[in-house]
């Protein structure tokens, strides 16, 4: 037992495995009791689903509250909201993928399932050498927040543009170094078939690539939203936490969000002000002498800038009008 209260990146092994384990059941409930069968997910399977992620997202702010303290959990709640917001815009990319591939609904929840066993391996990567380089170089922080600051700057003034999903790199490598169907193939990944000789030989299906795109996409992202968290919080326990419990509930909400997803068009000016903000509050923070940035400014500050951003985004496409766009799914620059 005394193994169990060993420290692990500063917490208790207790509260990492007791984290995985919720992770792991909410998984196996997921697809071994919701989801045993491939079926087309309405908004409302869709709408319950998410809800059950963000309700054990917030309930987790409240042991992160009994466990380590209020100010803590503050900020866990901070770096969950603005990662669940960020990791919108990987909405606008999933759907183009899947659009691409010509991917059934019925089968486009399997691929998010196992795209979610690469997130939460990748994230535990990235999030690991993050740490590394915070604990070691304390100045790193601030190369993350000039990178928040400028990130946000040039997503406020970046016009849209659609992504070519054909031109993608990793997609024309996989075509060359893969076999490849046309077709999908049920919900199989891979597939056997005779090639060109008659011999049996593997074959990825386009359900795989879809898979292969989606996690490269979330890599992408994680660029801009992992900062972002170590600009919130240096804790792993609560970036990867935050990190995972937001985009468990994303992915869940991705078949409501995705019929939807052009009304939340004007968001990203919210999201440039939110990164701009993140990045300036080490800044602030040494200007005014504070050791840290308030935990409840922070989170109050936060939900103003995205509540501002999203009434405004559902009041400019109100009517269906959203300057021309009618529902393509566009990605900013």
């Amino acid at each position: 037992m005394e193994f169990l209260l060993l420290l692990w990146l500063g917490k208790p092994i207790w509260m990492w495995l007791l984290f995985v384990g919720i992770v792991v059941a909410l998984l196996v409930f997921d697809l071994g009791v919701l989801h045993k069968d491939d079926h087309e997910i309405g908004v409302g399977e869709s709408l319950k689903l998410s809800a059950m992620y963000i309700a054990m997202g917030v309930l987790f702010a409240g042991f992160v509250w009994w466990q380590i303290g209020a100010e803590e959990s503050k900020l866990y709640l901070t770096a969950f909201v603005v990662e669940k917001t960020l990791a919108m815009d990987n909405v606008f990319v999933i759907a183009m993928i899947f659009g691409y591939f010509a991917i059934p609904r019925e089968y486009q929840h399997r691929v998010l399932f196992w795209g979610i066993l690469g997130v939460i391996l990748l994230r535990a990567i990235m999030i690991g050498l993050g740490a590394t380089l915070v604990a070691q170089y304390g100045w790193v922080l601030y190369i993350f927040a000039v990178f928040l600051i400028f990130t946000g700057i040039k997503m406020m003034f970046a016009g849209d543009h659609e992504m070519d999903i054909s031109k993608n790199p990793v997609l024309k490598f996989l075509k060359r170094r893969m076999n490849v169907t046309e077709e999908l193939h049920g919900n199989s990944f891979f597939v056997r078939k005779p090639d060109a000789s008659g011999k049996l030989v593997r074959f990825a299906t386009p359900l795989f690539l879809a898979l292969v795109l989606i996690e490269i996409a979330d890599v992408i992202f994680a660029v801009d939203s992992v900062p972002a968290v170590f600009a919130i919080t240096a804790d792993p326990f609560i970036v990867y936490t935050s990190n995972i419990f937001a985009i468990l509930g994303l992915r869940a909400l991705y078949f409501a969000l995705a019929a939807i997803i052009h009304r939340f068009h004007y968001l990203k000016y919210a999201l440039s002000i939110l990164l701009v903000f993140i990045g300036s509050k080490i800044f602030v923070a040494d200007l005014m002498g504070w050791e840290k940035f308030p935990a409840a400014w922070s989170l109050g500050i936060t939900f103003a800038i995205l509540g501002a951003g999203v009434a405004f985004s559902l009041w400019k496409t109100r009517g269906g009008n959203h300057d021309g766009h009618d529902g393509k799914a566009v990605v900013a620059e």
